[in-house]
């Protein structure tokens, strides 16, 4: 395994650092590039020409985040290693007109953005995250990590059918959170954020908020080898191959035949359409302008792409005790298992036999075990951005990740191991 992962729980622990100081898409990629700002990377800017020169370098766009390591050495036409991952998470974002209300309670509206369990984000102590746009182009990230917000549930005694035929939440009536008493005032939610942030008021033109839970990610259970936490789904992926990248940075130039780059994307949990998302042509064009900056022809860029691979890293579905029945009866992923490899012949994954080759001697490499998913043929696949990036970019992409429980939810359930296991087997890919 890698020397610079050692096989304990510091990973892990350093994990739920990073899930704690990143509450929002935004707050995720500025903590992953100070991470590799602290490896040597230096970040280059989109409007500015660039050159040749070797080291590691990012770029930062919104909520997504791409950084590679051009090694002494490297050709032109050197193909990449890529680990893509996403930023986003399931969750409610707060609407343009953020002040309702009724009845003496203040409440803040939202909108639910991807496919969130509803029912994880009631009775939660709630803090507010995100950015502000200021009057003169700039961005201030904000982070009130206190209990602020609640989204609260109905009494039983209110809705007895709540137990015994389930829990029925309509989107737009149930999950306004409330946030103080008073008459609703309008611009208060914002006045208080700016006042937070230390910013005027009258400054603030745009916003990008979403609640999180403030309660910390935990070890769990009796020999504590589970982990719970928030935005599992998909920020332990991101972390995990910002450790990669850094870890392989620091290895010998010599020792790396391709050019390793993290793609860290927005909006993977809306369908990637956006210009930070795996659907736009973000990725596309920092590994175009990384060939031409070292003086590479078209013909180069073709090359490049043709001897790519990436690693389409995000979670996968556990075996859950409770459900059997809702997994193929031969695919049984548990945790602390290690990675799995994510396959759906239909193309909801990317992964073929050529790519599970791949992140078979990775893993071999790494010394990490490795398991496979694959959905049972009666419920419907979810999906990635690797068929996205494989289909974009034309690029060979194999999909893989962590198994998880409780996926999509507010609070999420892994092995206490499996991200360590996870950056170690990025960490070989990543090296070649």
């Amino acid at each position: 395994m890698s020397s610079s992962l050692r096989f304990d729980r510091g990973h892990t622990d350093d994990l739920m650092a990073f899930l704690m100081a990143s509450p929002s898409p935004y707050h995720a990629v500025a903590t992953a590039a100070a991470r590799l700002e602290k490896a040597g990377f230096r970040q280059v800017e989109e409007t500015a020409a660039w050159d040749g020169t070797t080291g590691g370098k990012y770029v930062l766009r919104g909520g997504a985040i791409v950084a590679w390591y051009v090694p002494e050495g490297a050709e032109a036409h050197t193909p990449f290693r890529i680990v893509g991952a996403h930023t986003d998470s399931p969750n409610l974002r707060v609407k343009p007109l953020p002040d309702t209300g009724a009845y003496g309670w203040r409440q803040v509206a939202v909108e639910i953005y991807g496919g969130t369990l509803l029912n994880t984000w009631l009775d939660r102590d709630l803090g507010l995250a995100g950015r502000i746009s200021l009057r003169d182009g700039s961005h201030r990230l904000v982070n009130i990590d206190r209990p602020l917000l609640r989204v609260p549930q109905l009494a039983v005694h209110l809705d007895r059918s709540a137990n015994p035929d389930g829990l029925k939440l309509d989107r737009q009536k149930h999950m306004q959170p409330i946030w103080g008493l008073g008459d609703v005032e309008e611009g208060d939610l914002i006045r208080f954020v700016a006042e937070e942030a230390g910013v005027d008021a009258e400054d603030v033109t745009g916003w990008d908020l979403m609640p999180h839970a403030v309660e910390p990610p935990a070890y769990l259970g009796r020999d504590r080898e589970l982990l719970a936490g928030p935005r599992m789904d998909n920020l332990l992926s991101v972390h995990a191959a910002t450790a990669a990248l850094g870890a392989v940075a620091g290895q010998p130039d010599e020792e790396l035949p391709y050019i390793p780059v993290m793609a860290a994307f927005d909006h993977e949990e809306n369908g990637s359409q956006s210009d930070t998302g795996a659907d736009g042509p973000l990725l596309g064009t920092v590994l175009e302008r990384s060939v031409f900056a070292r003086g590479g022809t078209y013909e180069d860029r073709a090359r490049a792409f043709a001897g790519t691979v990436c690693l389409s890293s995000d979670t996968g579905h556990a075996i859950h005790p409770n459900y059997a029945e809702r997994h193929d009866p031969t695919h049984h992923p548990v945790v602390n298992g290690g990675p799995i490899l994510k396959v759906n012949v239909n193309m909801r994954y990317a992964t073929d036999g050529s790519g599970r080759a791949v992140f078979a001697a990775a893993c071999q490499k790494a010394g990490v075990p490795w398991q496979t998913f694959v959905s049972n043929n009666s419920m419907p696949c979810g999906t990635t951005i690797g068929p996205i990036t494989a289909a974009r970019h034309g690029i060979q992409t194999v999909d893989i990740g962590v198994a998880i429980l409780s996926m999509h939810s507010a609070r999420e359930l892994c092995g206490a191991d499996d991200p360590y296991l996870l950056a170690n087997a990025l960490t070989a890919f990543l090296a070649g």
